[in-house]
């Protein structure tokens, strides 16, 4: 299986708000969750999830500062985002 395959399967896989969640970290950059929630729009106990099933797949990393949790895109995320634009 060709890495353009699997995230053609992983993109069928991923709830809808995990693109916006992506796109908003390629446009933005690295933001803690609230902000992330509010910029994405998408719903902070749905962000929740939606990340952390990101972060199982390798595009996004999270990180801690303080009490934040800061959310950015992997080199993996890029990729992904490039693919899947290529399509």
């Amino acid at each position: 299986m060709s890495l353009e395959e699997y995230f053609n399967g992983v993109q069928k896989r991923l709830p809808v708000e995990a693109e916006r969640v992506i796109k908003t970290l390629e446009d933005t950059g690295p933001m803690n969750k609230e902000d992330l929630s509010l910029t994405a729009k998408v719903k902070r106990a749905v962000l929740d999830h939606v990340v952390m099933q990101l972060y199982a797949l390798g595009l996004v990393d999270v990180s801690t500062e303080g009490k934040s949790k800061i959310c950015s895109l992997t080199k993996l995320g890029y990729d992904f985002l490039n693919l899947k634009d290529a399509v």
